[in-house]
C-alpha cells in the first residue's frame, strides 16, 4: 500500500557548534594565557577541534576568555565538571556551556520603539525642522502683508 503523500526526506540542519553543546566558555584568564597553554589544560578531557580567545587590539592581548569546542560532547561536560572554579596561573576559572551573543539593550522593546533612536539616527535633523516651519511662516506672514491689493 503506497502512501498519497511525498516521504520528506529532508532533515533538519545540523546543529551549530554552540547548540551541539560541544562548545564551552572559559572566563578569568590571566593575561600571559597563550592559545597552547590553554590547549595544554584542557586536552586531557578529550580532542580539542578549535580554541578560540578573542583579542583587544587596543591592548594586544586577548580580553580574559576564550572558547574551547571538543570534538564530542560528552568531553565538553567532563571539561565543564571539572574545570570549573580551579585555577589556572593564579586566577580561577569560570568554566561554562557557551551560549550564543546576545545584544543586551536593557528591554525587549526594538531599539527603534522610541524617538530617541530615531533623532540619534538622523543626526538631530528632527530639531531643525520646527525651526524651518516657523521661518515658513514667517515667510508666509510677510508675503502676505507685502501682497498687492487687487483694485476692483
Amino acid at each position: 500500500m503506497t502512501s498519497d503523500t511525498p516521504s520528506s526526506s529532508t532533515q533538519p540542519p545540523p546543529p551549530t557548534t554552540i547548540q551541539s553543546r560541544r562548545s564551552i566558555y572559559v572566563g578569568g584568564l590571566a593575561d600571559s594565557i597563550t592559545e597552547v597553554t590553554l590547549r595544554s589544560a584542557m586536552i586531557s578531557f578529550g580532542p580539542i577541534r578549535s580554541i578560540e580567545m578573542p583579542r583587544d587590539y587596543a591592548k594586544g592581548t586577548h580580553k580574559g576568555f576564550g572558547f574551547v569546542e571538543y570534538e564530542d560532547c560528552e568531553d565538553a561536560a567532563e571539561a565543564i565538571y571539572n574545570m570549573d572554579g580551579s585555577e589556572l596561573m593564579g586566577r580561577v576559572l569560570s568554566v561554562s556551556l557557551a551560549k550564543p551573543h546576545q545584544h543586551k539593550l536593557g528591554s525587549h522593546k526594538p531599539v527603534w520603539s522610541t524617538d530617541e533612536w530615531f533623532k540619534e539616527q538622523s543626526g538631530g535633523q528632527d530639531e531643525e525642522k520646527p525651526k524651518e516651519k516657523q521661518n515658513a511662516a514667517a515667510d508666509a506672514a510677510a508675503l502676505k502683508e507685502n501682497a498687492p491689493v487687487p483694485s476692483s
